[in-house]
Parts: structure tokens; C-alpha cells; sequence
């Protein structure tokens, strides 16, 4: 499934923008915060999209039926 391919590339893309604030020493504590607060968000969005469709690729929604992703998430 390509979409999953794009999530997987973002995600590692992601951990390396991460990586790269965190190292770098010119930058104080609370910038690196703000720099990586709508990083670590996009990730958390990104994961979650992930789970959904690994779900949906391994259990496909029989037709004229709804998918059942609420009925296996625990949040």
C-alpha cells in the first residue's frame, strides 16, 4: 500500500529533524521546545494514521460496511 510507504518516509524524516535540533548546541532549551512541539504533533498524527491503515490493509472492511478502526484502538 503506497500510503503507508509515504507515512514510513515521513516519520523517519521526521526523527531526523528531531535528531538535528537536538544536537544542535546553538540552540537553548526552550527554542528547541518550540521548534519540535508541531514536529513531535505531526508525528503523533502520522503513527496514528500508520495504525489505521496497517488495520485496514490486514482487515478489509467487507463492502457497504463501516471499516471498524474505533473498535480496536484503546484511546
Amino acid at each position: 500500500m503506497k500510503p503507508i510507504e509515504h507515512i514510513k518516509n515521513a516519520l523517519t524524516d521526521l526523527d531526523k529533524e528531531v535528531e538535528t535540533i537536538l544536537m544542535d548546541w546553538s540552540i537553548n532549551l526552550t527554542e528547541k521546545d518550540n521548534l519540535m512541539l508541531p514536529i513531535l504533533q505531526q508525528q503523533k498524527v502520522l503513527k496514528q494514521t500508520l495504525e489505521d491503515l496497517t488495520y485496514l490493509e490486514e482487515n478489509p472492511p467487507t463492502p457497504n460496511q463501516a471499516c471498524g478502526i474505533s473498535k480496536y484502538r484503546e484511546d
